[in-house]
């Protein structure tokens, strides 16, 4: 996959391309719909498939205040639009000078200019240009000067209501990882290096990994079904994590702790990838580490009868 990180970094002899423009934080069902159609009228005019997208998210600099909380890193986006078999992304520095481009100058300057685009695909409600000055009907009218084709893709729904970043991220932060696994076509995940705890439960619990995630978005305090994957290789386990604040030890601020169903052998991963799947039980402040670690043995048992449940379970 190429990954140009500004206009500029585009060669001049990139394209034809057929391009889709957005956010796609979360790269949800919807957005997947999207990519698909890129990529299968990509193939049929043999243009390159390319997302334009946007690092910082444009609300981080028009209006930081209402900015949502972000459920993927830049990384994990480009990955996700690779597998859908993506070939380019243009990720555009937002900026208060590139907010200031009209319609008619975004479509001259990069999709024409820049991308030499076939053909665009957006959502039906797409905005874009000065103060979301243009529609898709404006765009439309740009292309037929332009050279370019519009297709609008109609958003997905799921049980009569429209799949979005935000229902997502309602979901993940009310701990309803399981049913944001299904409007996302794969878990939600957390991914960061794995850092030194506190050294509690490896003398008074059990043992874990702690992660020190990079995404915004943070699933409700509580206990999950997990799998945990070592990014280094392609080593792979079982895994029951707990989100929150050890009440029990009197902790203050938010860990991630990742306790292995399966054995660890080799070496101690560096960096992981928590995937949850289920909800088990809300955080809660125990009499003392013995009770605390009687009610993980509980949890433990319980995630091992969700896994053997899972194990067979395909998303999407």
């Amino acid at each position: 996959m190429k990954i140009f990180r500004s206009p500029d970094a585009v060669p001049a002899g990139f394209g034809p391309s057929v391009v889709t423009i957005g956010n796609f934080d979360g790269v949800h069902l919807g957005h997947r719909l999207i990519m698909r159609r890129v990529v299968a009228l990509a193939r049929e005019t043999k243009c390159t498939p390319t997302v334009l997208t946007f690092d910082p998210h444009p609300a981080q600099v028009l209006a930081p205040d209402r900015a949502p909380k972000l459920l993927m890193t830049v990384d994990q986006r480009v990955r996700a639009m690779q597998s859908e078999g993506i070939e380019a992304v243009l990720l555009i520095p937002f900026s208060m000078e590139f907010a200031a481009l009209t319609p008619e100058q975004f479509a001259e300057q990069i999709l024409t200019r820049t991308l030499h685009a076939n053909a665009i695909l957006v959502g039906e409600d797409f905005r874009f240009g000065c103060k979301q000055a243009g529609s898709i009907h404006t765009l439309r009218e740009l292309g037929e000067r332009l050279g370019f084709r519009v297709e609008p893709i109609p958003g997905i729904a799921r049980n009569g209501e429209r799949i979005s970043s935000t229902q997502v991220r309602t979901l993940i932060t009310n701990g309803q990882v399981s049913r944001a696994c299904r409007l996302l076509g794969e878990p939600f995940t957390l991914e960061g290096n794995v850092v030194r705890g506190h050294g509690i439960g490896s003398k008074q619990t059990v043992p874990t990994l702690n992660l020190a995630p990079e995404s915004e978005v943070m699933p409700k305090t509580g206990v999950y079904v997990t799998r945990t994957c070592d990014l280094g290789s392609s080593r792979e386990w079982r895994s029951i994590t707990n989100v929150g604040y050890r009440p029990t030890f009197d902790g203050t601020g938010l860990t991630i702790e990742t306790f292995l169903l399966d054995p660890l052998t080799g070496e101690s991963p560096q960096r992981i990838a928590v995937r949850f799947l289920t909800f088990i039980r809300d955080e809660r402040r125990f009499e003392s580490p013995e009770a605390l670690k009687s009610q993980i043995m509980r949890d433990i048992r319980v995630a091992e009868r969700l896994h053997r449940r899972l194990v067979n379970y395909r998303v999407g």
